[in-house]
């Protein structure tokens, strides 16, 4: 099966943005499953944020949440997606675990893309155009 990169898509572009959106998504998917157990901490136990160890995490992780949506739209704009791709892909990051299966999914696709575009393949997966 042959990939073809969507009309307009530039590899060089889209090469330097992957890494960002790769490192966000990881970061995006650890610290949602650490407010996970905060917020079981607070309304399954009954913590007050005095009592929680992790009651200070819920702003930290609004702002990497804030990083995580520059990075995939850095991507997504880059790689020419759809709107709602783009929005898709986001909204992953809102639920435990499924950002880990969306970023491995989209970093295969982009990088299909990068190496149709005559990219080069480095050791670390990403294709570099020269």
């Amino acid at each position: 099966m042959t990939v073809t990169p969507p009309r307009g898509f530039d590899p060089a572009k889209t090469a330097k943005a992957l890494t960002p959106f790769k490192i966000m998504a990881f970061v995006v998917g650890v610290g949602l499953l650490v407010l996970v157990a905060e917020m079981w901490m607070a309304y399954g136990m009954g913590m007050s944020k005095e009592e929680n160890p992790l009651g200070w995490w819920p702003g930290p992780h609004g702002f990497i949440y804030m990083i995580y949506l520059a990075a995939t739209a850095n991507l997504g704009f880059a790689a020419r997606w759809s709107l709602p791709k783009m929005v898709g892909v986001m909204l992953a990051g809102c639920v435990p675990f499924l950002s880990f299966y969306v970023e491995r999914r989209v970093a295969k696709q982009v990088e299909a893309h990068l190496g149709a575009a005559g990219g080069e393949q480095t050791p670390t997966g990403v294709n570099v155009v020269h």
